[in-house]
């Protein structure tokens, strides 16, 4: 979570704050729709498209019509309640500690502390609690890709050859990009296709008459990211279909391609900027070594602190970190005592991460927490390397995975909601 969510994380309390008056009730204040046996209220709605108004001009992004964003904003408010209700249903739980620790990450990230976070929460009118229930809410849906999606995906060696041996990996670049994706649902009939085909098109007739990027993916795109305007980040080209770097590579920075049909949807790229990426690494890298005690519907997150805490007073009590991790790591790093071997930054999540680059060689961690339970680390050696030839095979293996996620998680997104019950009643009057 950087300085952007935290903008838009207050910027969603302070409208609910300000809302938040029973006073007498505004004619916003009805259901714009329901979901499953759920509802979303005008005011909720409205809040959400003040936030994202407000976030969209920090970017200096001007907001699309009013109207337009709010049918975007309802869009993405049932797409996350249903998973919401999905993870409620599967017995989903973000503990206390947790947001606690991520308000803690974001106030440092901010360059203050907690304190100084609840000074500036207080000082835009913003409780605290309020405040908490949009971090927990961010983190549950976090959790749930990764859970659902993230653990489920495998990169076998044989696709990371195919792509290194590939002329897509011999002339590799890395892309900004930004995206605009018209979502299909999986059963679409024709009359749906031409539908949401005309949409994708208005969308780049709009992009064809200079309309900005950002402000047509604020208006039209279904992707999580649209309503911010649709930037992707950098992507290397490996991480990206080959089909895809063929018309992309083709583009020059400020140029969009035209309505690409992909199994998601109909999608068009922008090309924000270009660059090389045959270039050599040079990075500190970590031997590590951990244990894992995992959290599920059967184990507590606080059974399985304790457990870790008791696991690491034997450690300390003589124990070998090895042994203790063939007998009670549920990971599959457990028959090799937990060794993971030279781990470069970005292999691992970013809160197992941070804690291993703290830890002086040959000192076990306190507890850690991670989307996958509770771990103890040991770092057994760092080293300084060139690792060009190594870092590009596990890079593409990674570029691969995030793929993968991606498309997977727009395929059960999709899925998910098409079996939800929806009623839009955003129009009704």
């Amino acid at each position: 979570m950087k300085k952007t969510l935290l903008a838009l994380l207050i910027a969603a309390a302070v409208h609910t704050a300000q809302a938040a008056p029973a006073a007498p009730v505004k004619e916003m204040d009805r259901i714009v729709a329901v979901v499953n046996k759920n509802v979303i209220t005008g005011l909720d709605l409205e809040n959400r498209v003040d936030a994202a108004i407000q976030q969209l001009k920090g970017q200096n992004i001007t907001p699309p019509a009013r109207d337009v964003l709010t049918r975007q904003v309802l869009d993405q408010m049932i797409t996350e309640e249903v998973q919401l209700q999905y993870a409620a249903t599967n017995g989903m739980r973000v503990d206390d500690s947790d947001v606690d620790l991520a308000i803690g990450d974001l106030a440092r990230q901010n360059k203050m502390d907690v304190a100084g976070l609840q000074k500036q929460l207080q000082k835009e009118g913003v409780p605290f609690e309020r405040f908490r229930r949009e971090i927990r809410r961010e983190i549950i849906l976090a959790r749930l890709k990764n859970n659902e999606i993230g653990s489920r995906v495998n990169v076998t060696d044989t696709e990371v050859d195919q792509v290194l041996k590939s002329a897509q990996n011999a002339n590799r670049a890395d892309y900004h990009l930004a995206t605009i994706l018209v979502s299909t649902p999986e059963r679409a009939d024709a009359k749906q296709l031409d539908l949401l085909s005309q949409k994708a098109n208005k969308a780049l007739a709009e992009l064809n008459d200079k309309q900005a990027f950002a402000k047509v993916a604020a208006s039209y795109s279904d992707a999580p990211n649209g309503i911010k305007g649709g930037d992707l980040g950098w992507r290397p080209s490996t991480s990206l279909p080959p089909e895809f770097v063929t018309i992309l590579d083709k583009l020059q920075p400020g140029q969009h391609t035209g309505v690409i049909r992909t199994p998601q949807g109909f999608m068009i790229f922008q090309m924000i900027e270009k660059r090389s990426g045959n270039q050599p690494v040079l990075i500190e890298q970590y031997h590590a070594a951990h244990i894992l005690v995992r959290t599920n519907e059967a184990v507590s997150d606080s059974d399985a602190k304790n457990k870790i805490i008791q696991i690491r007073d034997r450690i300390m009590r003589g124990a070998k970190f090895a042994e203790m991790a063939k007998l009670y790591s549920e990971d599959g790093s457990n028959l090799k005592g937990g060794d993971l071997g030279w781990v470069s930054p970005g292999d691992m999540v970013p809160e197992f991460e941070k804690a291993m680059m703290a830890l002086p060689v040959g000192q076990v961690s306190e507890p850690v927490r991670s989307p996958f339970g509770w771990h103890l680390i040991l770092v057994e050696g760092k080293r300084t390397q060139d690792v060009a030839s190594d870092r590009e095979r596990l890079s593409v293996k990674q570029q691969i995975r995030t793929r993968k996620i991606e498309q997977a998680y727009l395929d059960w997104v999709r899925q998910l909601r098409d079996a939800a019950f929806v009623q839009d009643r955003l129009d009704d009057k």
